[in-house]
């Protein structure tokens, strides 16, 4: 019989992925975690795939236990973390014997929290991912007395010495500021604002509690269209900054629909995507602009940085004989 990982503090959280590449020509939304970087970090640091089913923990107090010993890693917003009671750290691996209660609380700066496990769980698939779609009712959140099977067993793995950290692989870790600086570039109706699409730039805007998975709505000194005749439908990337006929800014995230009929300003850069994953109600955001050059340049050094961890990752389980899972 295989391990499982029973939920006991539910929360909010649900099974992620990376979401469905390649789906939104059928009108499916790609979604997946919401700030990709930090689960993409939880899984390298397990020894897993980038692709590997983790939890996204949103907001909410969590807590699990694990019938058998396994290997874990907390990556994303800033969190107490702790292990049978004992504080640990988030962005590294950490040893969890069977039996012993993983609890993440106090979720601050930032909203969404990752946990991935060795070798992950069992988890079904719609599409090619087992991302959660709200639209299809598809993997709903995990309740309280929840169990998922783990894939591998992972031996007990304990240091001499228990005062020093097993270990110390610097993962690279974003900031987490109380205010949100997003890098955006220019999208396809930028000319259609003329001078007043310098708005998005001069000033902060404000996360409305109406915002979600699907989009950040904003508010704040919106920029106004100066042209007339009418937008029609159209696909719509992830990302992409809307201007409705009203006083907000909507901010396309994950669960977005592929089509839309509102006028895109800008788009936000793929980093700035999984920072604002991380953006809370009632923060505020600040837009950079930025070149296609420099958006494409800062995605190439985070990826490099996950690589470099990976690598990093491979050379210690090897050290202390850890089996990463199969086509790592």
């Amino acid at each position: 019989m295989a391990d499982t990982l029973t939920i006991r503090t539910a929360g909010i959280v649900t099974v992620q992925d990376l979401g469905r590449v390649g789906r939104s020509r059928y009108g499916l939304p790609a979604n997946g975690a919401a700030d990709q970087h930090s689960a993409r970090v939880a899984n390298v640091l397990c020894g897993n795939d980038d692709r590997a089913p983790l939890l996204e923990i949103t907001a909410l107090d969590f807590a699990c236990v694990p019938s058998g010993d396994i290997l874990v890693a907390v990556t994303g917003a800033p969190a107490e973390v702790s292990v049978g009671g004992v504080v640990r750290p988030q962005w590294e691996p950490l040893p969890v014997r069977a039996g012993e209660t993983i609890r993440v609380t106090g979720i601050n700066r930032g909203l969404r929290v990752y946990l991935a496990v060795l070798g992950s769980f069992e988890a079904e698939h719609l599409q090619g991912s087992c991302a959660p779609d709200t639209i299809l009712g598809f993997g709903p959140p995990l309740r309280a007395g929840d169990e998922l099977a783990l894939r591998t067993a992972c031996p007990p793995i304990d240091h001499p010495f228990s005062r020093i950290p097993l270990f110390r692989l610097k993962a690279p870790v974003p900031p987490f500021p109380t205010s949100w600086t997003i890098d955006v570039t220019d999208g396809p109706d930028r000319a259609e604002f003329g001078d007043t699409g310098r708005r998005l730039f001069d000033a902060p805007f404000t996360v409305t509690p109406r915002s979600n998975h699907i989009g950040l709505r904003l508010q704040g000194a919106v920029p106004r269209r100066v042209t007339q005749g009418e937008v029609l439908s159209r696909g719509v990337p992830i990302g992409a900054v809307e201007v409705p006929a009203g006083d907000e800014l909507l901010v396309l995230h994950r669960g977005r629909g592929v089509t839309a009929g509102y006028p895109v300003l800008a788009v936000v850069t793929a980093t700035g995507l999984s920072a604002l994953g991380q953006v809370r109600p009632g923060q505020t955001i600040r837009f950079r602009h930025r070149t296609l050059d420099q958006a494409i340049t800062a995605h190439r050094a985070q990826r490099q940085a996950i690589d470099a961890l990976r690598t990093r990752v491979r050379t210690t389980f090897e050290a202390l004989r850890i089996r990463a899972p199969a086509g790592v």
